[in-house]
């Protein structure tokens, strides 16, 4: 059993003030038995987030920064085929806050698009990226894909790097980028004024005016074999909101549920590893053979906070 948690940790001090709240007994035990492997290090400012390294690590990409092609996996998941090789990315149909000082994306789950709305943004907008030789396929309400070569090699940010701040820290300023600038700017201009957008802002909901790309690379070959590692998804959701208060509670939730039974796993002689997914670094734990003495050491207690704050 391989447990990945993504957002264990986060650097706001509302963030580091909430895990020094957290009570996490079944992971401090895991500490204490398993041995730290080398640290995933990385940058705040880092295209990819630590646990899209980490996965992609584990499915054997090649680790380029803002080039893992997440967009593609995702869209076999929502039933598309990318052919290995070509060059995909996530359009997300996102609203941007206009601030005094900054323009910042809306946590994506505020738009609370449906099935409908969504293809109809989808196909008022269609166009400007086919003019443009893109090719768009419909996902899901939040997830649109679209397929152009350039994708291929154009590095973009995650959009968990980018929910609650200030956009312009993530836009590249390559040649290619200059064109996604200029098709936000298209995309902004004729949804200020769709009928789509009137309807939402009168049933008091965001406006869609924009979107956000990331998971750009290569398509990988499809992998049959199931995965040997879990992802634990639910502090994502509360961590791009900031409600730490959430966060803190579905920690709670994580340490009686997948990591009482990663510790029983690792209790039983059975292979258990862990890794642990901040804003700048990840780490990894494992089972490791040691020397009957070292047995004695897996009931000390083994602080958890101050292991989080390092990510």
């Amino acid at each position: 059993m391989h447990l990945v948690l993504p957002f264990a940790s986060a650097m706001s001090p509302s963030a580091a003030h909430a895990a020094t709240t957290l009570t996490l007994p079944h992971l401090e035990r895991l500490l204490a038995r398993l041995d730290a492997g080398p640290r995933l290090v990385g940058e705040e400012l880092s295209l990819s987030a630590p646990h899209e390294r980490v996965l992609a690590q584990l499915r054997g990409w090649t680790l380029q920064d803002g080039l893992l092609p997440t967009a593609a996996e995702a869209a076999r998941r929502d039933g598309l085929a990318p052919t290995p090789g070509s060059g995909w990315g996530l359009l997300s149909p996102s609203h941007w806050h206009v601030g005094t000082e900054q323009v910042s994306l809306t946590h994506p789950g505020a738009l609370q698009l449906d099935e409908a709305t969504s293809r109809q943004l989808f196909d008022a907008v269609k166009f400007l990226f086919e003019d443009d030789g893109w090719r768009l396929h419909w996902g899901a309400p939040s997830r649109w894909y679209a397929e152009h070569e350039s994708l291929a090699t154009l590095p973009t940010a995650s959009l968990d790097r980018v929910v609650g701040r200030n956009v312009d820290l993530w836009l590249t300023m390559q040649v290619e980028g200059r064109r996604i600038r200029r098709l936000q700017a298209e995309v902004q201009m004729l949804l200020y004024t769709h009928a789509v957008n009137d309807a939402r802002e009168a049933q008091g909901l965001k406006p869609v005016n924009s979107f956000w790309l990331s998971g750009t690379g290569p398509a990988e070959p499809a992998s049959p074999e199931p995965t040997p590692w879990q992802v634990i998804e639910t502090l994502r959701e509360p961590a791009l909101a900031e409600d730490w208060a959430a966060w803190a509670e579905a920690w709670q939730a994580i340490d009686a549920g997948p990591l009482r039974a990663l510790l029983a796993e690792a209790q039983a002689g059975r292979p258990a590893q862990l890794t642990l997914c901040g804003e700048r670094h990840a780490q990894h734990f494992a089972a490791q053979p040691r020397p009957w003495w070292r047995g004695i050491l897996a009931g000390r207690r083994v602080h958890s906070a101050p292991l989080l704050a390092e990510l």
